[in-house]
C-alpha cells in the first residue's frame, strides 16, 4: 500500500502594525544617516573658528558651516583655506580680489581697491596695515587675495607667512554660525 502525501500546510503570518511602524521608522532612521553621513562628507563641513583674525564678523570658538566650492571663488567669499606649506592650521579669510583683478592698498587712507573701484567694507575691524610681503598689482590667474576683517590682527596675503592663495587650496565658503546657539546667524 502506497502511502499519501499530505498537502503541505501554508501558515500565513500577518505582521502587526507595530511591527511594520518599527521596520518603517528604522528603515526612515538609517536613510537619513545615509543622507547625513554624505552630506558632511561630501557637501558641508562644520569647523571650528580659532582666534580673532575675522572679528567683528566671525568670533573665536564660534562653529560655522562651510560648503565645498563647486564654482570659482568670488570677492567678499569669506573661505576656509587649507594649511600650506607656511601654516599648519585652516585659515578663515575673506577673499578681496581674485585671479586677473587689479588691486590697489592704500595703507595711508586705510582704502582698498579692486579694478579701481574703492571697497566698500563695513565689516573691518582696525586699521589696514601694510605687512612684509609684495602686493601685486594684479592678482595671478589661479590666485586670490585674502585678508582678514580684523586688519589690524590678521596674518593673511599681506605678509609673505601666507601671501596668495591657490585657488586649490580653498576647501569652502563659510555659510553660517550654528555655535553657540544663541549666535546663530548666516554670514556675509
Amino acid at each position: 500500500m502506497k502511502k499519501q502525501l499530505s498537502e503541505p500546510v501554508i501558515i500565513h503570518i500577518k505582521k502587526s502594525d507595530a511591527i511594520n511602524s518599527v521596520y518603517d521608522w528604522l528603515g526612515s532612521f538609517i536613510f537619513a544617516a545615509v543622507v547625513v553621513v554624505v552630506a558632511l562628507t561630501f557637501f558641508i563641513r562644520i569647523v571650528d573658528i580659532d582666534g580673532k583674525s575675522m572679528l567683528p564678523t566671525l568670533v573665536d570658538k564660534e562653529k560655522v558651516v562651510i560648503t565645498n566650492y563647486i564654482s570659482s571663488p568670488e570677492n567678499g567669499d569669506i573661505v576656509i583655506i587649507s594649511h600650506g606649506v607656511k601654516y599648519k592650521d585652516p585659515l578663515v579669510k575673506r577673499v578681496i580680489a581674485t585671479g586677473g583683478q587689479k588691486l590697489n592698498i592704500d595703507f595711508k587712507n586705510d582704502k582698498v581697491s579692486v579694478d579701481g573701484k574703492v571697497l566698500n567694507e563695513p565689516y573691518i575691524q582696525g586699521k589696514t596695515i601694510q605687512e612684509d610681503g609684495k602686493i601685486p598689482s594684479v592678482i595671478p590667474k589661479g590666485k586670490v587675495f585674502v585678508m582678514g576683517d580684523n586688519r589690524e590682527e590678521s596674518s593673511d596675503s599681506r605678509g609673505t607667512r601666507i601671501g596668495l592663495i591657490d585657488e586649490k587650496d580653498i576647501i569652502g565658503h563659510v555659510r553660517c554660525v550654528v555655535f553657540p546657539f544663541n549666535k546663530i546667524r548666516f554670514v556675509k
